[in-house]
């Protein structure tokens, strides 16, 4: 179900949307904007598919702000929704790969999407 604008429903997974409230303005208001742009059906350009998810289904975007990296970690997979998946600070200071411990909680949290998807989808339709 759209909204008035057409837009797909905007899910937040776990403790997403805490996290984002605790970045930086600067950093929210890029993945603010990010997500709209992906209910509307659109790619932000910053957004990429995160490595070692399957085609271009589970996106992130990268925001810097002051020396630190910030990221958010949505789905587009769902003809009908968009899911936030992760949202986090990296930590890491060895290299730009995602930790493992941060991609195990994306696919946990994925599931989780995907269960709320399909239980959500049936009810709607």
């Amino acid at each position: 179900m759209a909204d008035a604008k057409g837009r797909k429903p905007r899910f937040w997974v776990g403790s997403s949307l805490d996290e984002l409230r605790s970045f930086p303005d600067r950093v929210k208001r890029v993945l603010g904007f990010a997500l709209p742009f992906a209910q509307a059906g659109g790619r932000h350009a910053d957004a990429k598919p995160l490595k070692g998810f399957a085609g271009a289904g589970v996106l992130e975007v990268v925001e810097e702000h002051a020396g630190d990296a910030f990221r958010g970690v949505y789905t587009v997979r769902f003809a009908r929704a968009v899911y936030v998946l992760h949202v986090f600070q990296k930590k890491s200071k060895r290299g730009i790969e995602t930790p493992r411990k941060e991609i195990e909680l994306i696919r946990e949290r994925l599931k989780r999407a995907e269960e709320h998807y399909e239980h959500w989808h049936e009810k709607d339709s």
